[in-house]
């Protein structure tokens, strides 16, 4: 890489961190509006990004595209935040994890996001997952 900053692994540059917030909070409004221009816009457009749902088995951005314009609008499950951790590493890596209330429930929702700043097209989610636990062990 020539880029000089593409070696620095500085945890959580404030501007860094801003960004992704703001890219994380883009993107769970589309979800509530089922805004697939944004949804799609979020991910990277690779067969080899992966994205694992409730009831998805997301592999390649064309298998998320099609759930994405399959699914209903809203977020129906996800009731009132918990935690948003976002850790950033230099400007080229970052990870959102979010935990969640699910509504009519005592269950507990769980996001994943792994970021990645392409240089030709930005931070883009390279992997994703979201489930639920209720905070029992299973095994």
């Amino acid at each position: 890489m020539t880029d000089a900053n593409a070696d620095d692994l500085t945890p959580n540059l404030p501007e860094v961190v801003a960004e992704i917030r703001a890219l994380f909070e883009r993107y769970e409004k589309a979800l509530v509006e089922k805004d697939v221009d944004v949804l799609d816009a979020t991910f990277w457009n690779s067969p080899y990004t992966i994205r694992y749902a409730m009831n998805e088995m997301g592999y390649g951005f064309e298998a998320i595209h099609q759930h994405r314009v399959n699914r209903k609008p809203g977020t129906r499950h996800k009731g009132e935040p918990r935690r948003v951790e976002i850790l950033t590493l230099g400007r080229r890596f970052a990870t959102v994890n979010y935990e969640y209330h699910v509504r009519d429930s005592d269950l507990i929702g769980r996001q994943s996001q792994s970021w990645v700043n392409f240089p030709d097209v930005g931070w883009k989610v390279v992997a994703a997952h979201v489930s639920t636990t209720n905070g029992q062990p299973v095994w």
